[in-house]
């Protein structure tokens, strides 16, 4: 025998139809606030809780100072108090007739999805941040399951945490900056809105070794500023900052310690969240090695730049000179290029110390080494430490590289007996330097007056206190030179 599905009673079916359209009209009138209590299913009976009335739920939940709010499983809102509708910066009426996502914005609908979707029997928890009339907001919300008698439901609280995420944001963001700030190669300070300094890293104590903290900014820092900086003193870089301005990199001088210094000033306005201007940042980086080394820099460029036209015309000289008292070419170019060689290595050894100088053994020994090695028994150098200026150095390179030349194919260094004494001494009015050769070949003048001999006579030019001497004794070749002290260098 087959059975038919039995079919409802009549009077069932419309009991349910009147149950279905009582909660459909309880869930409505709490929506809208016309009804005062709020069933929840217990695990053995049914809680009513009031919602209307003086003392009711609904007067509890709307004196809290936290948002809260009850919605469906769907969450579509059943009811919100005050604080939240205060907090959306909405109308309740907008509220309750909307999904309570969509005055959440896109990133707090998502939590708030994750929060409903991922609910279990523990409370969970999510922040997120909300556009409200008072600007940007952060909002903790906890969602809590809550059985309904119309169904699953979940309550929901909105804790504004703003102060306390700000807050925590503003200590990080102390900590970085006092990382940075200690890191800083430079001086920096921070001001507050009146000027007063408030922080300082370490590298200010090179400038303010009793501490700068508390005091105003241009008593700690006295700066002046050069005319085409526009500024007047140290109080105006604080006040353009906290203006708004940045001032950079604005070079000045320093004043106070043991020494005055030469900074490079740089200043920004401290802006807080809201955008004010509580105080300035400045920064104050020492250059005076910086421009020593600058200026030094420029004067041995000059210093280069002088010594290569002097050169240049040294060489021309020195061309025209061999070339006057050569036969042929053949005869002067052997000739023309030993001159240039003692030439350069009178510069290669200025090269090597280019402001101290060359002493008057440096440049002698340079040129005797290709013949007689110094501490022979055949060299005397004595009085010979005196240093000179680099055109006298020069100067002095080609006269003793004409000597040697002439003691090496005529002279004392033409033997194995021969001997050369150089001497110097010092009367305060000029140096005296003397080249003396014995036990060579007999000496006898040279028949015509060349240029080798044109040069040790007059190859010292202007720098020769007085004119050099050139005697040919029977013993020996005896020169005498004379340099002012102008041109010795003191240590």
């Amino acid at each position: 025998m087959t059975h038919s599905p039995a079919e409802p009673d009549a009077g069932t079916e419309q009991d349910l139809r009147r149950r279905l359209s009582e909660a459909e009209e309880t869930l409505r009138a709490i929506r809208d606030g016309e009804v005062d209590a709020l069933v929840v299913r217990g695990p053995n009976h049914d809680e009513v809780s009031a919602l209307g009335g003086e003392n009711s739920y609904r007067a509890f939940m709307q004196a809290m100072d936290i948002g809260a709010a009850a919605v469906d499983g769907s969450g579509k809102l059943i009811y919100a108090n005050g604080a939240l509708v205060d907090l959306l910066g909405a109308q309740a009426p907008d509220l309750q007739n909307a999904d309570l996502a969509t005055h959440l914005g896109p990133d707090g609908a998502a939590a708030l999805r994750r929060l409903l979707e991922h609910s279990g029997p523990d409370r969970r928890s999510e922040q997120l941040s909300l556009e409200s009339p008072s600007g940007e907001r952060h909002v903790e919300v906890t969602a809590a399951p809550l059985e309904l008698v119309f169904g699953r439901g979940y309550a929901l609280t909105f804790t504004d945490v703003t102060e306390r995420v700000e807050a925590a944001a503003a200590s990080e963001s102390e900590r970085i900056g006092r990382a940075v700030m200690a890191s800083s190669n430079d001086a920096v300070v921070v001001c507050d809105d009146k000027g007063v300094i408030t922080h300082a890293n370490a590298k200010v104590r090179q400038f303010c070794i009793s501490g700068c903290v508390g005091k105003h900014f241009e008593v700690a820092f006295e700066l002046s500023f050069p005319v085409s900086s526009g500024l007047i003193g140290a109080r105006e870089v604080v006040e353009l900052a906290l203006s708004g301005s940045n001032v950079r990199a604005v070079e000045a001088n320093l004043a106070g310690g043991d020494r005055a210094r030469h900074v490079v000033v740089s200043a920004s306005p401290l802006r807080s969240s809201g955008g004010t201007i509580g105080g300035c940042i400045v920064a104050l980086a020492d250059v005076t090695e910086q421009r020593a080394t600058d200026r030094k820099q420029k004067l041995l460029m000059g210093e280069l730049t002088h010594r290569v036209k002097n050169t240049l015309t040294l060489v021309l000289s020195i061309a025209n000179r061999t070339a006057a008292g050569s036969n042929d070419l053949s005869d002067f170019r052997p000739a023309f290029a030993r001159r240039l060689e003692a030439l350069a290595a009178t510069h290669n050894l200025l090269a090597e110390d280019f402001s101290g100088g060359l002493t008057l053994e440096d440049i002698a020994v340079a040129e005797l080494a290709p013949y007689i090695a110094v501490g022979s028994e055949r060299l005397t150098i004595e009085g010979m430490q005196y240093r000179l200026t680099s055109d006298t150095a020069v100067a002095l390179g080609l006269v003793f590289h004409e000597l040697v030349t002439n003691a090496v194919k005529y002279g004392a260094l033409s033997n194995e007996r021969g001997r050369v004494s150089l001497t110097a001494a010092n009367d305060g009015e000029a140096l005296a330097i003397e080249w003396r050769e014995e036990n060579g070949p007999p000496v006898q003048p040279p028949e015509r007056h060349g240029f080798g001999q044109t040069l040790i006579l007059r190859g010292l030019g202007q720098s020769g206190a007085q004119s050099t001497t050139l005697d040919y004794l029977p013993d020996g070749v005896v020169c005498r030179m004379y340099i002012p002290n102008s041109s010795v260098l003191t240590d």
